[in-house]
């Protein structure tokens, strides 16, 4: 198969059944059946609004889908909609009724001890929008708010530590079989939320959905085949999909990315999308693919040309970041695409609307680090009136964020003068040249402290230092200096303030990380009011981010 179109917002291949009452589509993973904000449009009621719009030519508003069921964003399989607003009665009745019949498959680990069983709980909101099983107790009333979850499931298949099983739930709650499974013992593969992470989705697939048809009123039934990767999964087996499909899944999950004007820079494949070894970067019309102790491979490249990639960089990345001497290396980073067209030495791209100076071919590094979309978007909306204090700053990308959204002043701090000047060129490109918006060249461990000798304070403290740093003067690694680090960044927050800290070291985990920061901030005598863990941007998967 050929990649003749990477961003297309619905494939014909996921329209399962369509008639004058119903449309049943096998949501793919990755896609949300209707988006809760209605500025984002990449849930399967707009895709498929929008598809449908240009197959026909006719107006969105023109088309009708009445959302009767909703699957998990991770979840894929039979989905249907309401065709027409006349068939919506008999479809809430089958549902409401129970007469519509779901069929799951999932694949759990560690395997169940038994062949199958009833799993009937009780099910109650908890934390960070998670569900939880509680305990019935006879001489308790049920907590309030406690929905019952009925849910029978069959073992169909066990290779060694994982199963394969079938699942029919007889109510409809949230997570209701990914918390019911956990609470069992034998969560999901690849559920972050309720068990492990370990897969590279969530291993979860609506096989079938059966219901009286609302004009005939006879059953009919929808199956949707298991993808490729799950059976996979489940038998230990290597993902089986072609490089085409599984660069085109990937792609069907940023298509909102892809179609945003103001986003053209964006990760659009990585570890979780079968592309461990070479994750894929998209800079406006060229593609950057980043090889981790791996070759390249050259089916890679050609199929983003085909997709509409003008040309394809490579940078090579030893997977021990401190390795590398020279980032600027021709054997590490060649200055020229290694397939299709060069880019422009610099050129722009947009972020949420901010402009940024990018250059493909210098060096390891492209001007902008692309896992920090959300967090310059937060910052951009948390700093107006704000003192602003960016360290190990790089480009400014987080300073131009700040002083978009109205910073009363920044100061940017990195130890190059090659990239404070970057820096300046980003916020000259955004309009943001006022005086207020200090660029400071200097090592940051002794800038730090002469400003906690001045006693000078930020509202607004980030800190993204690199996993490792070698100065003139000084060397750093996040691995063991970290701490230190953090505790005189907070020495520099105000009271009430805010400190944004981020590692990209593979090494430090999300406990490790934030216990450092609790320990850093008692080092500096200051006490932490509250500690947030930011969600990773989409298609960054290795970042530790916090807020305190």
């Amino acid at each position: 198969m050929m990649i003749n179109d990477l961003f297309a917002p619905w494939r014909d291949a996921w329209l399962l059944h369509l008639d004058d009452d119903l449309v049943v589509v096998d949501k793919p993973v990755g896609v949300s059946t209707h988006a809760p904000d209605p500025a984002r449009r990449d849930d399967v009621v707009s895709r498929l609004k929008t598809w449908w719009s240009q197959r026909d030519g006719v107006a969105e508003s023109s088309i009708y889908l009445g959302v009767h069921q909703r699957l998990d964003r991770d979840t894929s399989g039979v989905l249907l909609f309401a065709r027409r607003k006349e068939a919506n009665k008999s479809i809430a009745a089958a549902f409401e009724g129970r007469s519509a019949k779901k069929r799951y498959l999932a694949v759990v680990s560690p395997a169940p001890r038994t062949d199958g069983g009833t799993l009937d709980d009780l099910l109650v909101p908890a934390d960070d929008g998670k569900m939880q099983v509680v305990v019935s107790n006879p001489r308790r009333p049920a907590p309030k708010g406690a929905q019952r979850a009925v849910t029978r499931w069959t073992l169909v298949s066990r290779h060694g530590n994982r199963a394969l099983v079938s699942l029919e739930p007889e109510t409809g709650r949230t997570h209701q079989l990914r918390v019911q499974l956990a609470a069992m013992g034998t969560p999901i593969e690849g559920d972050t939320l309720y068990g492990k992470g370990s897969a590279p989705r969530l291993m979860l697939h609506a096989q079938s959905l059966t219901l009286p048809h609302p004009t005939t009123g006879k059953p009919v039934t929808f199956t949707a085949a298991p993808p490729k990767e799950l059976m996979a999964w489940a038998k230990g087996e290597p993902d089986p999909r072609s490089l085409d499909e599984r660069l085109l899944a990937a792609a069907d999950q940023r298509w909102d990315l892809a179609r945003d004007p103001d986003t053209t820079a964006f990760r659009l494949a990585h570890d979780g999308d079968g592309f461990a070894s070479t994750p894929v970067d998209v800079y406006g019309e060229w593609a950057v693919v980043h090889c981790y102790d791996a070759a390249l491979d050259e089916a890679l490249t050609g199929a983003l040309l085909v997709g509409g990639m003008r040309g394809v960089y490579v940078k090579h990345r030893p997977k021990q970041g401190n390795t590398v001497v020279d980032t600027r290396k021709e054997s590490l980073a060649p200055k020229h695409a290694v397939s299709g067209e060069d880019a422009p030495e610099s050129f722009t791209v947009r972020e949420h609307g901010l402009s940024f100076e990018v250059r493909l071919g210098d060096g390891l590094s492209t001007g902008i680090f692309l896992d920090q979309r959300e967090n310059r978007r937060r910052i951009r909306e948390l700093s107006k009136g704000l003192r602003v204090l960016n360290l190990f700053a790089y480009t400014g990308a987080f300073t131009v964020a700040a002083a978009a959204g109205g910073a009363s002043q920044t100061v940017t701090v990195d130890v190059s003068a090659t990239v404070i000047a970057w820096a300046q060129r980003n916020l000259a490109l955004n309009g943001l040249t006022d005086a207020k918006h200090a660029m400071v060249t200097a090592d940051v461990f002794p800038w730090m402290e002469a400003a906690k000798a001045r006693k000078q304070v930020f509202d607004l403290v980030l800190l993204d230092p690199p996993s490792y740093a070698t100065t003139r003067d000084s060397r750093f690694s996040a691995a063991s200096d970290y701490p230190k680090l953090a505790a005189l960044a907070m020495s520099l927050v105000a009271p009430g303030g805010k400190l944004l800290a981020c590692t990209n070291h593979h090494e430090i985990a999300r406990m490790k990380f934030r216990r450092w920061l609790y320990e850093s901030a008692r080092a500096a005598g200051r006490e932490v009011t509250q500690a947030h863990r930011l969600p990773r941007a989409r298609g960054h998967p290795h970042r530790s981010r916090a807020r305190t």
